[in-house]
């Protein structure tokens, strides 16, 4: 097993993934909606059980609290999220609604992507 420096990879060089749950490309339209503005639209990029990252052309300040709309194959999400990280126009959202029905749909259709690609 190889261990970790403290530049993040591996003593065999290798990049090292810290992330608790994989990320899956996801390309649909997203609804933002914050304290700041009424609505801002955006493009999602990947999705995770812990967050969402998004193109949003619009500034939204860091460690504000928005509600994200998406659609995905298996119905609606409106979810609570945390504005974590930005770079140029992409977003980092983390959701803290744990246990709500959106999370849920997001968790079923991650575990769903997840088989999938565990089949190929």
């Amino acid at each position: 097993m190889a261990s970790e420096n403290d530049s993040g990879t591996s003593r065999t060089g290798k990049l090292i993934d810290a992330r608790k749950h994989s990320r899956f490309k996801v390309d649909v339209d997203v609804k933002i909606y914050s304290r700041n503005s009424s609505r801002v639209m955006g493009r999602t990029v990947d999705i995770s059980e812990q967050g969402l990252a998004g193109m949003v052309q619009i500034e939204i300040p860091l460690d504000q609290v928005v509600r994200l709309e998406f659609e995905l194959p298996l119905g609606v999400v409106s979810i609570r999220a945390l504005v974590r990280q930005r770079s140029a126009f992409r977003y980092g959202f983390q959701f803290v609604e744990p246990g709500s029905y959106a999370q849920e749909l997001i968790n079923r259709f991650c575990d769903e992507l997840k088989l999938r690609n565990a089949s190929r």
